[in-house]
């Protein structure tokens, strides 16, 4: 593990300050949504099937309402395999309109996810990082469901009364929802949003035209998938969809999140200011790779690092991750990992070809070793 706060009598990096700062942000990003098990711990969740050992048996068929419906009550936490951190990973650039494109630009190469994200500032995340990344609790009834969230801005009514969505609604931060059965799918669709808030953590924008719709499809007892699809003609040239896995939590309950509570960060990274820089394709064209992780001395089976590069654009696809994240070249071998706060450094041999990796964020550090050439 790094200790952030062992500098020893080692030179003032500005690299690593800055890098450090940007992973400060993160850490904010990323505790918002990370919820700790605390409350009731001794009372089971009632209702749930268990194994012989007494463990949640998530495999056991999907619940029934006295309707016949699929019942989504429940705790459930989202991962969304990494398209949090860049929404629009399956899209070209020429799927974006020019205004879309330039300032996506402008936010990763001035690093404003760091600075400027609604998330960092304590604003609302808006609704598609809600979905990929807030633990959710669902209540469901016949004419509504209500979903709570451990931040209190982020709750949401989606009426199933049969009313349409409003004709022309005050643009808010998190919409207006409405829903409806389709077989065994729960569709919702919102609109009515400000354009105030980021589709993801590295600043992808989006307009007061954006309408997002979700398919809910509970597979057994303790999995969920979502398909989110986002349909902005204000800022992209299609609609898109992102997929999202949900998995039940049992036995614990939501804690209250209050986000400006003993908030500190957002004053260390005001006026924090840092580019990056462009390489040229002889020196990305010696990142690309895959990088088996090391652990205890011994290579960890099936958890690699790969690295591609498209264009001028690396991308790391981390281990359990579904895509590849953008990197942000900040040194000739460091790049920092678009929206996800982490720090990325190859290590080269003498003949100038990476051989290792060595992944760096707010949880410690990560090493790897190049597989294949």
């Amino acid at each position: 593990m790094v200790n952030p706060e062992d500098t020893g009598d080692r030179e003032w990096n500005p690299v690593a300050q800055w890098t450090t700062t940007l992973c400060m942000a993160a850490a904010l990003i990323v505790l918002t949504f990370a919820s700790v098990a605390g409350q009731w711990l001794k009372y089971p969740t009632p209702g749930i099937p268990r194994t012989p050992d007494g463990k949640p048996d998530l495999s056991a068929p999907t619940p029934r309402t006295a309707e016949g419906k699929p019942d989504l009550s429940g705790l459930w936490r989202p991962n969304a395999g990494g398209y949090q951190m860049s929404i629009t990973a399956d899209l070209s650039v020429n799927e974006f309109l020019p205004w879309a494109a330039a300032l996506t630009k402008q936010r990763i190469a001035d690093f404003d996810f760091a600075r400027v994200n609604p998330v960092a500032l304590c604003l609302p995340p808006g609704p598609a990082v809600r979905a990929m990344m807030a633990m959710v609790k669902i209540i469901q009834t016949r004419s509504l469901i209500v979903m709570l969230y451990e931040s209190g801005i982020l709750d949401r009514q989606v009426f199933m009364d049969g009313r349409t969505l409003p004709d022309d609604p005050n643009p808010t931060w998190m919409g207006y929802s409405v829903g409806r059965w389709d077989g065994d799918t729960l569709v919702v669709e919102s609109t009515g949003f400000n354009d105030k808030t980021w589709l993801d953590l590295a600043g992808h924008p989006h307009t007061e035209e954006l309408r997002v719709t979700e398919r809910f499809t509970r597979r057994d007892f303790g999995h969920m998938q979502l398909q989110m699809t986002i349909d902005d003609r204000g800022a992209y040239t299609r609609p898109f969809m992102v997929p999202v896995d949900l998995q039940l939590v049992s036995d614990t309950e939501l804690l209250e999140e209050v986000c400006a509570q003993n908030e500190r960060d957002a004053a260390r990274i005001t006026g924090a200011k840092m580019s990056a820089i462009t390489l040229p394709s002889d020196v990305l064209s010696a990142f690309p790779g895959t990088y088996e992780v090391i652990a205890g001395g011994r290579f960890e089976v099936g958890r690699v690092f790969v690295v591609t590069l498209a264009g001028d654009q690396v991308t790391l696809q981390r281990p359990g991750d579904k895509i590849g994240l953008p990197l942000a070249p900040i040194a000739d071998t460091e790049f920092v990992l678009i929206g996800g706060g982490a720090e990325i450094e190859f290590i080269k041999d003498a003949n100038g070809a990476a051989t290792q990796l060595i992944f760096r964020s707010v949880e410690g550090e990560a090493q790897a070793v190049r597989r294949n050439q």
